[in-house]
């Protein structure tokens, strides 16, 4: 047999025994990240998928399922944190209906058992209040399940924001002066406009004005910027720096905060997170700050 063909056999050989040894090696990386996969699916641990091949295409298939596993992670503690503060929410929300409903339930039977007309209206006066608080509970857990399932890309026109604030301070008039709260405003001259939705802002004012009335000590300025600021602060000596840093939370309440889901700061802030907007929260010297800011790029 000619030399030259034994050279193209032995060739051929080496390039079909090299072939079988990749295949081989990729057969062993393709085993390495199933076992991998699997372990990492049913563990909460932060190590990624390490394979020994050197194969580049391999190694950007783990390279890809490590970035999913990432993802898959995040959502998985997401997912867990929800599940607990769901949780806890019907464990609070269960107790804060319970309770309005059996003070109702014990004064509906001692008014059947009165006969003394004055008694008796001052019964009633306290299955009034206790309707009153369920409704308040209700109409917030009402409030929003509707925001949560909005659309995001909400109709948005250009708004002032000071006529706005103006609009929702003078709403609160009554409340502020029943809880002694003199509010100090700072406001430029110029008007300040930003493309958002007015009425959701209006809501955010409001439930912004309404948790300064609960926690304040008896005061309340209000400052906004030209900047687009829009600065809430009062004395809440009531407050610690744990409970500030929890109060855009669902469900959160502090034991400040009667008659309430603590859904109303959850809800400003997801309306101002629709809006392309900023909310945060301060807590120096007894003084809480809540910060809103609409940049100047939604003009």
């Amino acid at each position: 047999m000619e030399m030259w063909l034994w050279y193209v056999i032995g060739v051929m050989a080496a390039i079909i025994i090299a072939l079988l040894l990749k295949i081989h090696l990729m057969h062993k990386a393709a085993r390495e990240i199933e076992t991998a996969f699997a372990d990492r699916l049913i563990t909460d641990t932060n190590t990624l998928i390490d394979i020994s091949s050197k194969d580049k295409y391999m190694g950007k298939l783990a390279n890809t399922i490590n970035i999913q596993l990432r993802t898959l992670r995040t959502e998985r503690h997401r997912f867990q944190q929800g599940d607990m503060e769901l949780k806890n929410a019907i464990t609070n929300i269960s107790h804060d209906i319970r309770t309005p409903l059996t003070a109702i339930r014990g004064y509906l039977d001692l008014l059947k058992q009165e006969e003394n007309a004055e008694i008796a209206e001052r019964y009633i006066d306290v299955i009034r209040n206790r309707t009153e608080i369920l409704i308040q509970l209700t109409e917030e857990l009402f409030r929003y399940s509707v925001i949560i399932t909005k659309e995001r890309d909400a109709v948005r026109k250009p708004v002032v924001i000071n006529s706005v604030l103006e609009e929702s301070i003078a709403a609160f008039y009554t409340s502020l002066n029943e809880g002694n709260i003199i509010p100090i405003i700072q406001m430029p001259e110029d008007k300040v406009i930003r493309n958002i939705d007015g009425s959701a802002l209006s809501r955010v004012f409001a439930n912004l004005i309404n948790n300064a009335i609960k926690y304040s000590d008896g005061d309340l300025d209000i400052t906004l910027s030209e900047a687009g600021e829009i600065i809430f602060t009062n004395t809440a000596s009531g407050l610690n720096r744990g409970e500030v840093g929890r109060l855009f939370d669902r469900f959160y309440t502090v034991e400040a905060a009667k008659k309430s889901t603590g859904l109303g700061l959850t809800i400003a802030r997801t309306l101002i997170e629709q809006m392309n907007g900023t909310i945060s929260a301060k807590y120096d010297n007894n003084r809480l700050s809540i910060y809103i800011l609409f940049p100047d790029l939604q003009i």
